[in-house]
């Protein structure tokens, strides 16, 4: 029987190459069925809004259903439609719709994806992480960083909603997933801070907002980032403009995603119109070009990889 080396050697012709490289796990460079270089980024991930009156429906009806015994969290994955991967909303982040109920607590773990929250609606709940008790208030953003203990409760009289965020694509794709539950279920050794590096309340960001000074080329108006960055994969924004605003057109090679905390108006991305209010949420695939249409005075809560971006030597943004 010849050996791999005499069947290659004798080969005359690229029609009887082809297979015999396959058989090895070799691909010809030369013909290649889709080239590995090209101009610019493909548009794998499709701009997309997810309407949060629809979610918020779909947990009430959720928490009649399903209990945090039945479910780790209680969450609705707002995964983009072009992606056959039923899950992240961009390339690098998901963000996702969360409820917990009067009572209830979320168990504790922790994992090497980064995570944040931002919180749409209710009084009463708190986060603990690694046993600090973060109380949370409506439109305060939380951190949850790689590999820190987590877990959520509700001493509230109705439901709390929060918009979560995380690296978790970017994990699958470079593959350093671990997981682990806490050993007490639920963190009981817990003090309560008076100040943290994992929340950014409302409050202080309103302030911030106040003394900024609107951007010079009219891209974000008044803009504030929260942390620098908050997370070494994921940088925060809050940006402020005013009503009757059009920003430029810009695009960027960081993938986006971002939630009006105040006021409405439309973002047009890539030719494609999508009206937003308080709690939507919208899908700026990297490399699109998008433009905000501001009707009423509005907040925009910003989340990017702009961080990864940069580290690697990535980042553009161009008008």
């Amino acid at each position: 029987m010849a050996t791999v080396l005499e069947t290659i050697a004798e080969t005359e012709t690229l029609e009887e190459l082809y297979p015999r490289l396959n058989e090895q796990y070799i691909q010809a460079g030369w013909a290649k069925p889709e080239p590995s270089l090209y101009p610019e980024p493909y548009k794998n991930f499709a701009p997309a809004k997810w309407s949060w009156e629809t979610g918020r429906a779909a947990l009430d009806v959720a928490g009649r259903l399903i209990s945090t015994d039945l479910a780790e969290r209680r969450n609705l994955i707002l995964y983009n439609p072009a992606s056959s991967y039923r899950y992240p909303t961009v390339r690098t982040m998901i963000t996702a719709y969360q409820m917990i109920l009067p009572g209830e607590t979320a168990r504790s773990h922790r994992h090497t994806p980064n995570a944040l929250r931002l919180i749409l609606e209710g009084e009463g709940a708190y986060t603990i992480v690694d046993g600090e008790r973060l109380d949370m208030h409506v439109n305060d953003v939380l951190l949850t960083p790689n590999w820190h203990w987590h877990g959520h409760g509700s001493e509230a009289d109705g439901p709390c909603y929060w918009l979560d965020c995380l690296d978790v694509p970017l994990t699958h794709l470079i593959e350093p997933m671990f997981f682990e539950t806490h050993p007490d279920g639920f963190e009981t050794k817990i003090t309560t801070p008076a100040t943290s590096p994992n929340i950014f309340p409302w409050t202080q960001v309103q302030a911030d907002l106040d003394r900024a000074t609107p951007d010079p080329k009219g891209r974000y108006g008044r803009r504030v980032q929260l942390g620098d960055p908050a997370m070494a994969t994921i940088a925060l924004f809050m940006q402020r403009m005013e009503g009757g605003m059009k920003t430029p057109s810009i695009r960027t090679t960081a993938n986006q995603i971002f939630c009006p905390v105040e006021g409405s108006g439309y973002t047009i991305v890539d030719g494609e119109r999508f009206d937003w209010k308080r709690g939507d949420v919208i899908a700026l695939p990297g490399w699109r070009p998008f433009e905000h249409h501001v009707s009423d005075d509005a907040t925009l809560f910003m989340m990017s990889d702009e961080p990864v971006m940069r580290a690697l030597g990535w980042l553009r943004v161009e008008d």
